[in-house]
């Protein structure tokens, strides 16, 4: 297993009650003091408490691949990893949607926890080079993705750059080859720019260089975080933007019936976010 560092927050330990908790799962014989001990989950159940329609927007993507991810982890008795790419809109600093779209995303990992002792880890990757192309300068993006990054650690969550992602895989040797757009992803990708590119030359190219680093950004994912389920805000009908070998989870972004970004958002009028 590869992965670019890990996974988990500074400090996080495995060696404490959830970690013995999973060592200590009984094969269903009783106990010494005649109690029904703990029974150790299943994979299947683990998906389950996560593959809902309280959080998915629709079935997930390479399905079949959920399970072993599970597997994977319960095996390493480490918590089950979700990456998703965290965005730049037009706000620098933090609102209540963000806060909501994390708060949303620890209901996802409590559920899990339920089931599964160790839970689950969501690491962000700030895309930070989406940022760049879309003309928004690195001192806002920095200042944004700092404040999300300091909520997302209160919450138990963990982040890198997608700048860094990509630059671990090149390493690696991951390959890039070239993939040209399909015609319906083109142009979505254009109706996209058109809202949000403000980089230079016209919103067809934005949206040509948008899907180019994508092909690239997707292979160095799946090259940095191979047992991990990559969850999105967008639909399927992105599903070439995203890593091929990965199980993908299309997700609601606050709550169930929301799918808009939060980092599109605008801040309520006089709300002050509260981290």
């Amino acid at each position: 297993m590869t992965y670019m560092q890990s996974a988990y927050p500074s400090g996080a330990d495995l060696s404490g009650s959830a970690a013995r908790l999973v060592d200590g799962m009984s094969t269903g014989k009783k106990s010494l003091n005649g109690r029904k001990p703990i029974r150790s989950p299943n994979p299947e159940s683990v998906v389950k408490a996560f593959n809902t329609w309280a959080f998915k927007r629709e079935q997930p993507g390479n399905p079949e691949r959920l399970v072993p991810a599970v597997e994977a982890a319960m095996r390493a008795g480490r918590p089950l990893d979700f990456v998703l790419y965290w965005g730049k809109g037009p706000r620098t600093e933090i609102a209540a949607p963000d806060l909501a779209c994390l708060d949303y995303l620890g209901q996802l990992a409590e559920r899990v926890r339920q089931v599964y002792a160790p839970g689950a880890v969501f690491r962000l990757i700030f895309t930070d080079t989406h940022a760049a192309l879309n003309g928004h300068p690195a001192e806002a993006a920095d200042a944004y993705f700092g404040a999300i990054d300091g909520a997302a650690q209160a919450r138990g969550f963990a982040s890198t750059r997608l700048s860094d992602v990509v630059a671990f895989a090149r390493e690696l040797g991951a390959e890039t080859a070239e993939e040209q757009p399909s015609g319906a992803i083109l142009e979505s990708l254009i109706a996209c720019a058109a809202k949000w590119y403000r980089g230079e030359g016209s919103t067809e190219q934005g949206a040509l260089d948008y899907h180019r680093m994508n092909m690239i950004e997707k292979r160095a994912v799946a090259a940095a975080f191979p047992e991990a389920v990559f969850v999105t805000f967008n639909g399927s009908e992105f599903r070439d933007l995203f890593p091929a070998t990965m199980p993908i989870f299309y997700m609601y972004s606050l709550r169930r019936g929301v799918g808009v970004k939060p980092w599109f958002m605008s801040a309520p009028s006089g709300a002050q976010p509260t981290v």
